[in-house]
C-alpha cells in the first residue's frame, strides 16, 4: 500500500498506537484544503495560521484522549473543529466577517452584531444547540451533506468527491435534508423567530 492509498482511518489508528509520523502523513495530506478554508474565513495570514495550529491541538487532544469516533470523515471532523474556532476568534473580537459573495455563513451570523448582550448570546446559543438535535433526526445520508455543506463549508463537488457519489446525488440528499427539516419543524410546531 503507497502512503497516497493509506486511508486517514489506518493513520488515525497507527498515531493512537504511538506512531507520530502518521499524524505528520495526515497534516500533510489535508493542510493546504483545511488552511485554504481557514484563510478564506479570516484573510489574515498570522491568525489563519494560530487557527490551523490550534485546530490541531484540538485534533492531537482528542485522539490521544481515544474521544475521536470514526463516524464521520477525518477531513470533515476536522474542517468542523476549525470552524468552531474561527466563530470563537470572530466572538472575541466582537465583529463577523464582512461576507463576500462566494463565502458560506452561518444564518445566525446576520443576528451577531456589537449589541449582542448576555440574553441574546444565550438565545443563539440555545437556538443553535436545537438546531443541531433536529439535524441529528436526518437519515444519515441527509445529515452528513447538510453538515459537510453547512459547517464544513464544502462544495457541492467537494462533496461528490469525498463521499465518490455524483454531484446530482449531493444535492439531490441536501434537499431531501433542507425538505425533511422542515417537516420536522412543523411538526414539533417549533419557531425559530
Amino acid at each position: 500500500m503507497s502512503e497516497l492509498t493509506i486511508p486517514d482511518s489506518l493513520l488515525i489508528k497507527k498515531y493512537i498506537g504511538g506512531n507520530e509520523e502518521a499524524l505528520s502523513k495526515l497534516i500533510s495530506r489535508h493542510k493546504s484544503r483545511i488552511y485554504g478554508f481557514i484563510y478564506s474565513k479570516i484573510k489574515d495570514t498570522d491568525i489563519a495560521n494560530d487557527i490551523f495550529q490550534d485546530t490541531f491541538v484540538k485534533v492531537i487532544k482528542t485522539l490521544k484522549n481515544n474521544s475521536y469516533k470514526e463516524e464521520e470523515k477525518f477531513v470533515s471532523w476536522v474542517m468542523r473543529i476549525s470552524h468552531n474556532l474561527i466563530m470563537d476568534h470572530f466572538r472575541k473580537i466582537k465583529r463577523m466577517p464582512i461576507q463576500r459573495d462566494n463565502d458560506e455563513f452561518s444564518i445566525f451570523s446576520i443576528l451577531s452584531d456589537n449589541s449582542l448582550n448576555i440574553e441574546n448570546k444565550i438565545i443563539i446559543d440555545q437556538l443553535q444547540i436545537d438546531l443541531k438535535k433536529l439535524i441529528e433526526e436526518l437519515a444519515d445520508d441527509q445529515k452528513e451533506i447538510l453538515i459537510m455543506r453547512i459547517y464544513c463549508n464544502m462544495s457541492f463537488k467537494e462533496i461528490s468527491e469525498e463521499k465518490k457519489i455524483s454531484i446530482n446525488t449531493a444535492l439531490g440528499r441536501m434537499r431531501y435534508a433542507i425538505n425533511n427539516l422542515r417537516k420536522i419543524i412543523e411538526r414539533n410546531n417549533i419557531s425559530f423567530i
